[in-house]
């Protein structure tokens, strides 16, 4: 199960979180300023998968942006780190070259794609043609 999703900046600034487990508010900003210090300082020669805690960071880089997955132990982490890069697949498509400043001032279309393809913390769909599909269909309505 996805414990949380955060998108972090080089900077530590979070650009955007969702939770799927209840959290405090200084629990959050505690793992924000812990996940972003371990992923940071991690050598790039080293797999994209940490032990944290009970369980395990996946994260990917992207750019300037860091796209981190905090999940059980269990979970499959090549799948996982694959959702990563079709997330950013998808907001690559939806936003044409997405940039840092989209997910910052059209936070609600990246939780609105986010909900289409992870569903309380566990993926619902792997298809890009699907998501995007959807996508455009709830565009379409929204006019």
């Amino acid at each position: 199960m996805i414990r949380f999703l955060l998108l972090q900046n080089r900077a530590g600034k979070t650009r955007l979180a969702k939770y799927y487990v209840p959290l405090d508010d200084d629990e959050k900003h505690q793992l924000e300023r812990e996940v972003h210090r371990v992923v940071v300082n991690r050598d790039p020669k080293h797999t994209n998968f940490v032990e944290y805690r009970s369980y395990k960071i996946i994260y990917r880089r992207y750019a300037g942006l860091f796209f981190s997955l905090c999940v059980d132990v269990n979970d499959n982490e090549l799948a996982l780190l694959e959702a990563v890069h079709l997330f950013v697949e998808v907001l690559d498509h939806f936003f044409g070259n997405v940039c840092e400043l989209d997910l910052v001032f059209n936070f609600h279309k990246v939780y609105l794609i986010i909900d289409e393809f992870i569903l309380a913390g566990e993926i619902q769909e792997t298809s890009k043609k699907q998501i995007m599909e959807r996508l455009g269909e709830l565009e379409n309505v929204k006019e």
